[in-house]
């Protein structure tokens, strides 16, 4: 059952909910240390992971889908959510340099088609964090946490899904080493069992935090190539023609 936005609000709100928001928050911002100028996206359930960008990127905006619902977010100043379709973002090709994506594609019907809009709003170069439960870790298959809804992944899984996107993964990592439990030890003792599971038995964690990076050019080995083609060699001394195009600029719709 996917969960909806009461759902998540209560998770986070939950002493379990801070904790995760809290390491995750931290792995969030060691790879993204400097967004300053830079117009980054929240998509699916982001607003917990998207204050401390407030002030420093240029424009700002939590994407939430329909079937999920929304919340108005922040609670002061101008809104920056909006309630979208994951297959058709609203938003122009070329336009953003990050978007963190988190209870998200897990949850989506056609995983395809919300990573091709993610590599079609995203600039060249630009940068996907994408945070979804771990197949193999002990989070997917408990309910009692947003992280078990929804199709769970491995890495291999997600390294394929990106590939295919066009979107090259560019640091594979896990998060949540601690177990799904809301006690009080546990709680205590979490950011200690992050760092030494994360050393010890990383292919248990809860989560797979992968950071890609959107290409233009399709690698050579996944494009088909037909058997007995002729190859066409210019002639010395010929010359190419360069057809000029024009370039729209990019157009943003802020919240509020």
């Amino acid at each position: 059952m996917q969960p909806d936005v009461t759902d998540l609000m209560n998770f986070y709100g939950r002493p379990i909910g801070g904790m995760v928001r809290r390491i995750l928050a931290q792995r969030i911002r060691a790879r993204w240390p400097n967004c300053k100028g830079a117009t980054l996206i929240g998509l699916g359930y982001a607003t917990p992971y998207l204050g401390s960008f407030r002030g420093e990127v240029q424009r700002l905006m939590a994407l939430m889908p329909a079937t999920q619902g929304a919340v108005v977010w922040p609670a002061t100043g101008p809104v920056m959510t909006v309630v979208i379709d994951s297959e058709s973002l609203p938003l122009a090709d070329n336009s953003v340099d990050y978007l963190i994506a988190i209870h998200a594609l897990e949850l989506t019907d056609n995983i395809r088609a919300a990573l091709r809009e993610i590599w079609r709003v995203l600039k060249p170069e630009g940068r996907l964090l994408l945070i979804v439960p771990n197949r193999r870790g002990l989070w997917a298959r408990f309910d009692h946490t947003p992280f078990g809804a929804g199709q769970p992944f491995s890495t291999g899984q997600i390294r394929r899904l990106l590939t295919d996107a066009m979107l090259t993964p560019i640091d594979v990592g896990t998060a949540l080493h601690m177990p799904p439990l809301e006690r009080r030890l546990i709680l205590r003792s979490a950011m200690t069992i992050e760092r030494m599971g994360g050393r010890v038995s990383p292919g248990f964690a809860g989560l797979v935090v992968v950071e890609a990076r959107k290409e233009l050019v399709v690698p050579l080995g996944r494009v088909a190539v037909a058997r007995n083609l002729k190859v066409l060699v210019p002639a010395r001394g010929a010359t190419s023609s360069k057809a000029s195009g024009q370039s729209a600029e990019a157009m943003f719709c802020s919240g509020g």
